[in-house]
């Protein structure tokens, strides 16, 4: 694992270096005064976890760990410094820790223990049943896009994945689907149609579980997939770097829930 170290204070940067080679979890670590030159670095290599000052002259530790994250998304950010007030700043750039000055080796361990652990989470093997959120909604069975033989279908899966798991009547699932239009007795027809193609192409790829149908009323089995959203609203920083503002795009009744974790972000 490779660590590198920045901080314009020429003796505490020696100390954070020194601690970090001493730690078993660390193969390499680098360390830079300049802001921007510790940037150019990490534009042209790989990096497992980042030590910033915030108190910068050239650049300060949040603008830096933006431009960073925009390098190499999944790289876990630490701040050093000696000021507490920075902390909500440090959150708005999905920091994985935040220590204050002056800091002792089993801290520092801890930091990094912890930033290592949330790679261990993200480099895992893909779920069997994964489901995305994040930009285009899109299911996958093994890695394999799951291709739905109606539109309307796919949408309605994504509205029950949006739930989170709540129950949803035909009617209200109509209303999201075709928007004003009366719900009679043609248009309960039309929504059994999607319904019943949608358990089609579930079973068609052996997934069928992930959807439940009690009383008309219909939920998805939140325990039977992944999703990039449930981890986000679980706090999961591997999964919150990874958020760009973007949630299901092409559906505008997700606008909501796109609003309200770009909220928790910004």
């Amino acid at each position: 694992m490779k660590a590198i170290c920045v901080d314009d204070e020429e003796l505490i940067l020696y100390m954070i270096v020194k601690m970090c080679e001493s730690l078993p979890q660390l193969d390499e670590v680098k360390g830079f005064k300049s802001a921007t030159q510790a940037l150019d670095w990490v534009k042209e290599n790989h990096a497992d976890v980042a030590f910033l000052d915030i108190d910068m002259p050239e650049m300060n530790g949040i603008n830096l760990a933006a431009e960073m994250k925009n390098a190499q998304p999944d790289l876990s950010v630490v701040f050093v410094t000696g000021y507490s007030e920075y902390a909500l700043d440090a959150f708005r750039v999905h920091a994985s820790g935040y220590l204050l000055k002056p800091i002792n080796k089993e801290k520092l361990e801890k930091e990094v223990e912890y930033a290592l652990s949330q790679k261990s989470v993200e480099e895992k093997k893909p779920a069997h049943i994964e489901i995305r959120t994040f930009g285009e909604f899109d299911v996958f069975v093994d890695g394999n896009v799951v291709n739905f033989k109606r539109a309307k279908a796919r949408e309605l899966l994504a509205y029950l994945v949006d739930r989170e798991g709540g129950s949803v009547s035909r009617a209200a699932a109509f209303s999201v689907l075709w928007g004003d239009e009366a719900y009679d007795r043609s248009k309960q027809k039309q929504i059994d149609v999607i319904v019943r193609s949608l358990r089609e192409t579930l079973k068609e790829y052996g997934i069928e579980e992930i959807l439940s149908i009690e009383r008309g009323m219909l939920r998805v089995n939140t325990e039977k997939f992944d999703c990039d959203l449930y981890h986000f609203l679980k706090g999961d920083i591997a999964v919150i770097n990874r958020y760009r503002g973007e949630y299901m795009n092409q559906y505008s009744w997700a606008g909501l829930t796109e609003a309200l974790i770009t909220n928790k972000v910004n």
